[in-house]
């Protein structure tokens, strides 16, 4: 599954606080428990643990890996079973001098079930599941095509990746002279099924073994794109792939970006599609009623504060102390806080405007 803005923000934010800490020994433990798997087994476990670390034969690094056990027992019996996600938890002495105690725990229910187990004591935090979670694997296949162009790409999360652009050799519209209309014809019309069957090829190339494809938008101008679905040249696995066809103005870059913005239908549950819905509500309103928008470090702030902020949008570009900040003020007042994407082209804007804006809820006047 593809992770929200604020899924992803929190999952960063909980991998870089936990990689800035190394162990001089062998003694940061690192415990992943599955969804689904028993809690109290794994407390057994890590009391067991204690035990067999007793044998440790330096000191500091017996009581360090004895202490952190200890921690990371306490902290599990807070719950009084596996979050429907399973449980990521680590604990630690990470004072910077040796000798020196600052013993601590995190843990945290991964957005994605955890169906991995595992107990570790190394020199650093294991967070490599975590960090894979990061990684959108779910997208979208996009093809933009006429008689003359065509472009492939991946929906990956919010972001178009561009994959093949190629040109068709279908002659204009225009015969040469003393070419018949008829032989004309016959040219273009084998010209177009050669270009169609070299993008079907590029399609299968691209998407048949792309795993974690949840389908394929088509789009373009005019009836190409209707031919080019029905004519046969797509395999029957990826044509059962297409969930929409789209009419289209362009094709090439252009294309691409309007065949997103008319597929919002399609894409409804996919985060691009409502991120873009509410930017485009304040760009709305901004042009319209500008009192019932705002924009900028201080004036968000201080109508945040007053508690006339519905949505508090926040841009990915936003440093984590500062994003800390409002959502703790947030929080106080009751505003939904929506962290939206750079990926999309008014994410872009909300950036260039400061990163910060909110939708109110009531006008203010300045």
């Amino acid at each position: 599954m593809a992770l929200t803005e604020k899924e992803r923000h929190d999952l960063k934010k909980f991998i870089k606080e936990l990689e800035q800490y190394r162990g001089r020994h062998t003694e940061f433990v690192s415990v992943l428990i599955p969804a689904g798997y028993d809690i109290n087994k794994i407390i057994n476990h890590l009391s067991q643990e204690q035990g067999t670390a007793t044998n440790i034969k330096s000191a500091s690094t017996r009581k360090n890996v004895i202490d952190a056990l200890e921690r990371m027992i306490q902290h599990l019996r807070l719950f009084k079973q596996t979050p429907p996600h399973g449980l990521a938890a680590y604990s630690g002495n990470v004072a910077s001098n040796e000798g020196q105690i600052d013993l601590k725990v995190w843990s945290i229910e991964p957005p994605i079930a955890l169906n991995t187990r595992i107990y570790r004591c190394d020199k650093d935090f294991k967070l490599e599941v975590l960090r894979t979670m990061l990684d959108t694997r779910e997208a979208y296949g996009l093809v933009v095509l006429d008689r003359r162009d065509a472009n492939i790409a991946l929906l990956k999360g919010k972001s178009i990746v561009p994959l093949v652009k190629t040109h068709s050799e279908v002659p204009g519209k225009f015969r040469a002279g003393g070419q018949s209309a008829p032989r004309f014809a016959r040219l273009r019309e084998g010209a177009a099924k050669e270009h169609y069957k070299k993008v079907a090829e590029y399609i299968k190339e691209q998407f048949l073994t792309y795993e974690g494809l949840k389908g394929i938008i088509v789009g373009g101008p005019g009836p190409t794109k209707y031919e080019f679905v029905e004519g046969g040249y797509i395999t029957t696995e990826l044509k059962n792939k297409i969930i929409a066809i789209k009419d289209l103005s362009y094709t090439g870059e252009f294309g691409l970006e309007e065949l997103l913005e008319k597929s919002e239908d399609v894409l409804a549950s996919e985060e691009v599609a409502s991120e873009k819905k509410i930017m485009q509500a304040f760009f709305n309103k901004l042009s319209k009623k500008p009192g019932e928008v705002s924009y900028g470090d201080a004036d968000t702030m201080r109508k945040l504060q007053m508690g006339a902020v519905e949505k508090l949008l926040l841009s990915d570009s936003v440093d984590d102390a500062r994003f800390d900040e409002y959502e703790a003020e947030a929080k106080k007042v009751g505003s939904e806080v929506l962290l939206i994407s750079t990926d999309t082209r008014e994410g872009t804007q909300l950036k260039e405007m400061g990163g910060v804006a909110a939708i109110l809820r009531y006008e203010v006047q300045d």
